[in-house]
């Protein structure tokens, strides 16, 4: 078996094997098992972060303990007519040329190909290697919460790989901090009346995308489309809303949302008219970036709802309106860099509450916390409380990093390539981990992932070749 199939054996295995954060358990024991299997001891800090200490190859015993990570979960997201379930299913692999996709769901290569790297390089015997512990972190995707919690005793190296950057010939040497703000509107209820009618509202077939990476692309959010065609009729129809709900990971770039109201039944016409208006608008500012773009208003028939109340509504639906989305502010240091960004991620009508997560991220400390004021007051206008999460700080790149430079010199050799080196709007666990180990010269690099934490994710294979070159080179010079 060539290298490159032993890697994407791994990456079918553990694509197996359900990993949602909060869910990692599974992939955790699975882990410990291959690698009792093998002799090699492992470690789980109270967290549920895991190391697997691997030996050093014949020769290199004396050299520097090295780290190699990656974390566990894996953003789960699926199309609207998917059937697929996180929690026990398995992700369907598809080969598609030189590329890996899944069937209507997000692929887990971030990152998956991590642990499939790590797995393939200890069991390949040709591969030299000083010894290594493979950090296997938790809850990477909500707030990096795995590593924040990482207990310092598990690890004694103090260089660190990171293998979550999704670009073949990018070394990373720096990220975004960030932190998540919940919102929560409290709100009555009260049952239709004969005199009004209900309508459904949906919006789909966006691209969504990862809240990091993809949040300079012009890509549309769902739940901020929604709120609009809906703060669109509300000006001219009394509306109350009986359901409102979009998006399914605070940190993936919505691409669905849907909302059922009701209106008094002589403006049922008004209702149609200024849905009509507002669709067209919408659909000529994002004809050139949102081709799949669907917007549906239908009336429905049933039994009577319970829906909020109108001045309620009024304010649920311009609280949505005002909150940021998007890119805040570009870096004035790194031309086309996003520097502060946010991403309404997450929206639900409860019984009781309108429920909103906005995730924040910047690479300049003082940004995050004036963006995350910001949200917070406009919450306090509305009447509604709100929770900040963890606040992880910015990795802060060092450029005379001698890790970087023996990276810089093996890819080169590799390759004939010079590669890139870049901070990333994304988060990283690279800074915290560092920090809570007392300082680490850390890196992260990867084989190239397009469309992470969507459910268009696909992965190059040609890559997984060059990572496996480069990542056997630079083993061997430690």
């Amino acid at each position: 078996m060539n290298p490159t199939d032993l890697v994407l054996s791994r990456f079918e295995q553990v694509s197996a094997i359900p990993r949602d954060t909060k869910n990692e358990a599974a992939i955790r024991q699975w882990l410990i098992d291959w690698g009792s299997a093998r002799s090699f001891k492992s470690k789980v800090d109270a967290a549920g972060n895991l190391v697997i200490q691997v030996p050093a190859s014949a020769g290199y015993e004396d050299h520097p303990m090295l780290i190699l990570q990656g974390h566990l979960d894996m953003v789960c997201q699926k199309t609207p007519d998917s059937d697929h379930d996180f929690t026990r299913d398995p992700i369907r692999i598809i080969r598609d040329g030189d590329w890996i996709k899944a069937d209507k769901t997000t692929l887990g290569a971030d990152n998956g190909i991590a642990i499939a790297l790590m797995m393939a390089l200890v069991e390949d015997e040709t591969v030299s290697h000083p010894p290594l512990e493979l950090l296997l972190t938790v809850e990477e995707e909500v707030g990096i919460g795995g590593a924040d919690m990482l207990d310092p005793s598990l690890l004694t190296g103090k260089t660190l790989i990171n293998l979550d950057t999704e670009e073949d010939g990018v070394f990373t040497v720096g990220c975004a901090g960030g932190c998540s703000i919940y919102i929560t509107l409290p709100v009555k209820r009260s049952l239709q009346s004969s005199n009004e009618i209900v309508f459904e509202l949906k919006v789909s077939g966006l691209q969504g995308g990862h809240s990091g990476g993809d949040i300079n692309k012009h890509r549309a959010n769902a739940n901020k489309l929604i709120a609009r065609v809906l703060d669109f009729i509300q000006r001219d129809v009394p509306i109350r809303l009986f359901a409102l709900k979009g998006g399914s990971a605070r940190n993936a770039i919505p691409r669905d949302a849907e909302a059922v109201f009701i209106c008094p039944k002589e403006s049922s016409a008004l209702c149609r008219e200024k849905f009509s208006v507002i669709v067209q608008v919408i659909q000529a500012e994002h004809a050139q970036t949102e081709q799949g773009l669907f917007i549906a208003m239908t009336e429905k028939n049933g039994e009577p709802v319970n829906a909020t109340g109108q001045d309620e509504t009024v304010t649920a639906i311009r609280l949505l309106v005002s909150l940021p989305d998007g890119v805040s502010a570009m870096s004035v240091e790194i031309p086309g860099f996003v520097e502060t960004s946010n991403n309404i991620g997450i929206l639900e009508l409860k019984q009781d509450d309108l429920f909103i997560i906005s995730n924040h991220r910047s690479s300049v400390s003082s940004r995050l916390n004036e963006l995350n004021n910001r949200v917070e007051s406009l919450a306090w206008l509305a009447g509604a409380k709100t929770e900040q999460s963890n606040l992880f700080q910015p990795w802060q790149p060092n450029m005379d990093s001698p890790l970087l430079k023996k990276c810089s010199q093996t890819y080169e050799l590799v390759t004939g390539r010079k590669p890139k080196v870049e901070l990333t709007h994304g988060g990283l666990e690279c800074g915290i981990i560092s920090e809570r180990c007392g300082g680490l010269d850390s890196i992260s690099l990867g084989p190239t992932i397009e469309n992470p934490h969507s459910p268009d994710e696909k992965m190059y294979i040609p890559s997984i070749d060059v990572a496996w070159k480069f990542l056997i080179a630079l083993l061997k010079s430690f």
